[in-house]
C-alpha cells in the first residue's frame, strides 16, 4: 500500500483510538457494576433504528447534521452512531472516530488489526443488516474493549452503532478466586457465601463470578451469576456438548484441590453460550470456581 498523507493520517490516528489503551484494558480492575445481565445490544439496537428512521424521514443533509451533533439525540455515553459512505468514508460520528468524519477509513484497523471498516461495507454490499465485532476505545472507561456494532444500510449510507462486551482475562480469573479464597480464610462461611451471591459485593464484575459447590452433595452454596441456584444439586448437569463439568469439577478439587476445567457455558454478559474455562480451588468441603470465556 503506497502510503500517503492520508494514508498516514487514517494509521495514525487508528493507532490512537484503537491500541494505545490496551495495557490498560489488560489491567481492568473496575469494580462490581451490579447485575451481570446486560442489554447493550437491545440499546444500540433502539438508537439504530431511530437513526434510520430519521434518515428516512428527512434525508442525508439534515440527518448528517444531526448525527454529528455532539449533544444531540444520536449520543449516549458509549452509545453513539456512525455513519459511513459505500466508498469508506466517514461521514459521522460522536465517537472516539469523530476526528475521522470526512476522511475515508476504508483501510482503518482495531486493536487487533482487523480492517472491520471494510468488512462492515462489504457485508454491506450483500446484506443490508448485520453485526460486525472488533476492539474498539469506549469512550466512557477509556479502555479498548471487545465491541459489537450492528450496521443497516439505507440508499448510499452505512448506519451504525456499537455495544461493548467485557471480557474477563485468566489473570483477572485467577485474582478474584485468589480474592475469595482469602476471604473464606479471614471470615465463616456464612459471610463469605453471602459476599459471593451478592450483586454488589466485590465478587460479581460484568462476565466474571464466583461460585461455590460442596464436594459431598454437590449442590451450590453459591453462585454470583445466578443467586437463585443456592442449594441445586449441579452434579448431573452438562454443558452444550455434553461435558459433565460439575463432575469434573468435583472430582478435580478432590484429586489435586486445584485446576482448570474447560467447557461451553452461557456468558451472562452477551447472552451467547461461548468457550469457557473456570478456575477452581478446593477449601475445607466446598470448591470455589471463576471463569473466564475465550477471548473473541
Amino acid at each position: 500500500m503506497k502510503l500517503n498523507n492520508r494514508n498516514l493520517l487514517i494509521l495514525s490516528l487508528g493507532a490512537l483510538l484503537s491500541a494505545a489503551p490496551l495495557a490498560q484494558a489488560i489491567a481492568d480492575t473496575r469494580q462490581a457494576k451490579g447485575s451481570v445481565e446486560r442489554n447493550e445490544a437491545r440499546q444500540a439496537g433502539n438508537l439504530l433504528d431511530r437513526a434510520v428512521a430519521h434518515l428516512q424521514r428527512n434525508g442525508p443533509a439534515q440527518s448528517l447534521a444531526a448525527f454529528n451533533d455532539r449533544k444531540g439525540s444520536f449520543v449516549d455515553g458509549e452509545y453513539y452512531l456512525f455513519t459511513l459512505g459505500l466508498d469508506g468514508t466517514m461521514l459521522s460520528s460522536n465517537g472516539a472516530s469523530r476526528a475521522l468524519v470526512g476522511l475515508n477509513v476504508l483501510d482503518l484497523r482495531d486493536a487487533a488489526g482487523k480492517p472491520f471498516i471494510s468488512e462492515i461495507i462489504d457485508k454491506a454490499r450483500t446484506a443490508d443488516n448485520g453485526v460486525v465485532a472488533y476492539h474498539w476505545l469506549n469512550p466512557v472507561d477509556n479502555r479498548v474493549e471487545n465491541k459489537v456494532s450492528q450496521y443497516r444500510k439505507v440508499g448510499e449510507h452505512i448506519l451504525a452503532v456499537g455495544y461493548y462486551i467485557p471480557r474477563a482475562s485468566a489473570e483477572q480469573a485467577r485474582r478474584m478466586l485468589d480474592k475469595a479464597v482469602a476471604l473464606m480464610k479471614h471470615t465463616d462461611a456464612e459471610h463469605a457465601f453471602k459476599a459471593f451471591n451478592d450483586p454488589q459485593g466485590g465478587f460479581v464484575t460484568n462476565d466474571e463470578y464466583v461460585f461455590v459447590i460442596g464436594l459431598e452433595d454437590g449442590k451450590y452454596r453459591a453462585s454470583g451469576a445466578s443467586p437463585n441456584l443456592v442449594g441445586v444439586d449441579v452434579r448431573e448437569v452438562s454443558d452444550a456438548a455434553g461435558t459433565p463439568l460439575f463432575k469434573q469439577m468435583i472430582a478435580l478439587a478432590r484429586d489435586k484441590g486445584t485446576g482448570t476445567v474447560d467447557y461451553v457455558w452461557r456468558n451472562p454478559a452477551t447472552n451467547a453460550v461461548e468457550q469457557k474455562h473456570t478456575l477452581i480451588q478446593r477449601f475445607d468441603d466446598v470448591l470455589l470456581g471463576v471463569g473466564y470465556y475465550s477471548p473473541n
